[in-house]
């Protein structure tokens, strides 16, 4: 009798599925994206802003060459928090009790409950300064980014949320207008950024060690953790997650290195000395043009809203996950009550007590 077809098709044959195609893994990587490009750019801050703007407008271009370290950091950190929630489909404060225990996790959850906080008022300063800049007045601006940023999570769902998030880090391309409206000399910013320089004062080691804490933060690990678990992200998803991670640091950074070639090209250059962001949107006018001004003071409002939004999210992920209670955007108040209401809490906290427009932390 003569064996079937099936029975002489080799094993690893018979498993094998044809390639996807171009377009197939395209759309893939398109539904997948979110969390990484999501999470490495909510980090380019007030803080952050004003640490690469300080960079340029003292340093010139002589830190642009650790910038492409600090990306390379930036990923494997990132994306090993990427590989934990897709493979593991839990949050990093989860898997931290089931590892550690509840008392160590409450520790942790204590001291990022703190900075997060710290952090959230630091921004609602941001948006201060930033509309100060346009002529509106911060008893204005807050609590309408407030009520804003409140209402887009506990009203929205995760697939909202994540898109608003997504165009929120495309407009992070208004300091790239900013730095070529600066007219930088590009041979200069191409030496700079491949010629490692070091001076052994305390304001430069200071401003490196600034640049690495604003771009790498606790907080991130715990965020895009938990945001891939919220998007239901499965072990299948991790090659097109890595890829956004990587798409996302990358992108991040050449955020960064805009910031600090705009403030370089114009404020070192004339040796006007900053201590904030708004300092520096406001003397790029004279230097620059008012467009350069104004896509910059832009820059500043789109990345304090967005991290207005995303620290006090991280934070009620974080205290959820490390005491096993239910958490979400796409769930409502009822099924999730201590989420919102710890999202809630820390967007009052931090739109009530924001220090003046000029004193935005670093």
């Amino acid at each position: 009798m003569a064996a079937s077809d099936e029975t002489l098709t080799p094993p690893d044959k018979a498993q094998r599925r044809p390639r996807p195609s171009f377009r197939t893994r395209l759309l893939l990587l398109l539904a997948v994206v979110g969390p990484g490009i999501i999470t490495a750019n909510v980090d380019n801050d007030a803080g952050g802003i004003t640490t690469y703007s300080v960079a340029g407008a003292h340093y010139g271009y002589s830190l642009l060459w650790m910038l492409g370290l600090v990306a390379i950091a930036l990923i494997l950190i990132q994306e090993m928090s990427a590989r934990l929630g897709v493979i593991t489909g839990k949050g990093l404060a989860d898997l931290i009790r089931e590892r550690m225990g509840i008392r160590t996790t409450l520790a942790i959850v204590g001291i990022l409950l703190i900075a997060n906080l710290a952090n959230t008022v630091s921004e609602f300063a941001g948006v201060a300064a930033s509309m100060e800049i346009f002529g509106i007045s911060k008893f204005i601006s807050v609590p309408i980014v407030a009520v804003g940023v409140w209402l887009l999570i506990v009203k929205g769902s995760y697939k909202m949320v994540e898109r608003i998030f997504l165009v929120a880090s495309a407009l992070y391309l208004a300091y790239v207008a900013s730095g070529i409206m600066a007219k930088p000399p590009w041979g200069e910013v191409l030496q700079a950024s491949v010629t490692p320089s070091f001076h052994f004062d305390a304001g430069y080691i200071t401003i490196i060690v600034t640049i690495i804490g604003t771009t790498i933060a606790p907080w991130m690990q715990f965020y895009q953790q938990a945001s891939i678990v919220d998007k239901g992200l499965r072990p299948e998803d991790y090659a097109y997650e890595r890829l956004d991670v990587i798409i996302g640091s990358i992108f991040a950074v050449i955020i960064a290195a805009f910031i600090t070639i705009a403030c370089a090209a114009t404020l070192f250059k004339s040796g006007i000395k900053i201590s904030t962001a708004q300092d520096a949107a406001l003397a790029l006018g004279p230097l620059a043009g008012s467009n350069a001004a104004a896509l910059f003071a832009l820059g500043l409002l789109n990345a304090s809203v967005f991290s207005a939004a995303i620290l006090p999210l991280s934070t009620a992920y974080v205290v959820c996950e490390a005491l096993g209670w239910e958490a979400g955007v796409s769930r409502n108040w009822q099924e999730a009550p201590v989420f919102f209401w710890v999202y809630t809490t820390l967007i009052v906290l931090g739109a009530g007590d924001h220090p003046a427009a000029d004193q935005v932390p670093d």
